[in-house]
Formats: structure tokens, sequence, C-alpha cells
């Protein structure tokens, strides 16, 4: 179990979270009229993975406790989690490999070497940047400056994309599929800071969009997570109207919470192809 009390306490988050979604029918359970406790009670969900209703109490209330690998794999079945919703589980408890356990500690990652922050500028045409941990734009190519129109305008600060997505009105316009983004991209911000308990990083932007986004509000205690992968994004351009792209996600080498994104134009593709 890990000995920062304030993973302790977003384990104890996520679990609690987790059980008030898992209905009583879910697991073969009666619901009774009188069930006020939204989902699944702690004693319920003790009995269903095989732990002490007392000492599963312990580990919802963040104190410091060992959760053993085979708990963990029954809570997290009892809890319906998904694969990547089990993997955030086992960290948030302590039990991941000593590599990613030293790269959570560290919290923050390490500048970009010259070579690798050339390496969007060499993906021109194709939209391209690298982001860190907590989504600051480290390096991007002109085309992923004109895909996303303001992105770069920060200069005290490292320009972000999720400030972008939550504060920038423009952002709006530009994610056809605005909700379904933000909502994705608060979850792998969730996942991210999950790793960085008490990063005074995390923490600040966090707070900064807690204040600037009533849809942060409503979401974030949601608790979804999911890591950083490709997929395809709707998006309108000046002068291009509403263009499909499909993008892929590349962690770097030695870094795994920088990561370089790379969008391709699916009809530019098609019609080379």
């Amino acid at each position: 179990m890990s000995k920062n009390p304030g993973q302790r306490r977003e384990l104890g988050t996520f679990l609690r979270s987790r059980r008030e979604r898992v209905t009583p029918e879910q697991v073969g359970l009666p619901r009774s009229a009188r069930r006020r406790t939204p989902g699944l009670r702690r004693e319920e969900l003790a009995l269903l993975a095989g732990i002490s209703a007392t000492w599963y109490t312990y580990l919802e209330q963040g104190r410091e406790i060992h959760a053993s690998d085979q708990v963990l794999a029954s809570l997290a079945s009892v809890l319906r989690l998904n694969r990547h919703e089990r993997g955030h589980l086992f960290q948030l408890a302590g039990r991941t490999p000593a590599a990613e356990a030293a790269a959570a500690e560290a919290g923050g990652s390490e500048p970009l070497a010259a070579e690798v922050a050339a390496v969007p500028l060499l993906l021109q045409p194709h939209p391209a940047y690298i982001i860190d941990g907590v989504y600051d734009l480290l390096s991007h190519n002109p085309a992923a400056e004109e895909l996303f129109p303001s992105l770069t305008a920060e200069a005290d600060r490292p320009p972000n994309f999720a400030r972008w997505v939550f504060l920038a009105p423009v952002a709006r316009e530009v994610l056809v599929d605005w909700e379904r983004e933000a909502r994705g991209l608060l979850a792998r911000l969730r996942t991210l800071s999950g790793r960085h308990p008490g990063d005074p990083r995390h923490a600040r932007l966090i707070d900064e969009l807690h204040a600037g986004s009533a849809q942060v509000r409503a979401w974030w205690p949601r608790y979804d997570v999911e890591p950083r992968r490709g997929g395809r994004k709707r998006l309108r351009r000046a002068g291009h109207g509403v263009t499909s792209f499909a993008y892929a996600a590349f962690h770097l080498a030695g870094q795994p919470e920088q990561t370089l994104v790379i969008y391709s134009d699916e009809r530019q593709a098609a019609e080379e192809g």
C-alpha cells in the first residue's frame, strides 16, 4: 500500500465512486425499497469480494493498510472495472512495476531534448505536437497551430491543451464533438493526476479548470479514467469546413508521460491512397 496519504485518499475516493455506480441487481442482490445508498453498500461490496467489511471501510477511508493483488483483483471484478480502471486501481494501491512507480514518484518530466523537440517539425505538413503529463504543449509544428487556433496564444506560461479545451471559447467551435472530446480529456487528466497526488502542477491546473468551467465541476466527481490513445476527431477548419482526422499517440522512450500526437486528414489520405 502506498505510504502517501494523498494517494490513499485518492484510492478511497475512486473505490467509493465505483461502488456507488454498481446496482444491487447487477450483482444479483435484491433492491430494498428503503435503500438510500446509491449503488452498493460497503458491507455488500465486502461480502461479494470476500473481505472484511471493517477492513474494506478502512481501505475506503484511506487508512494505511496493505491490499494484496488478490484482494484488488476481487474488488475490481465486483466493481466491474474495465482494463484501464483496473490498472488505475492497482496503481493507486501502490501495486505498480518499479519503473512505473519511479516515474510516478518523480512528478513531472524532463525538458525535451532538442532532437526530440524537432520531431513535430519533421512531420509537417501533418499536424503534430508533444504534450506532457499536465497537457502542457512542449513542442508543435505550424500545422498543429493552424488546426487548434489560439492554443499557443499564452506568452507568460506554456500553452496547455486542457485549458484550451475547457476555457478557450474557440475550442467549442473547432471541436465538432466538443462534449465527447472534453469528457475524454478530463478522464485522461484524472488518470494522470492520480499518479501524482499532491503534485502542485496537477493541483494548479485542476483548480484552474474547476474555477473556469462548469462542466469540469460537474464531471470531475464522476471519477472517469482512461489512458491516452489514438482515435478520430471531427474538427472545424477555417476555409475547409468539418474535416475528420485520425490521430495516433506515442509515448516517448524514457518519458512515459510525454506524448507525441500526430494527426492525419482521413479524406486526404484516402485520395492519396
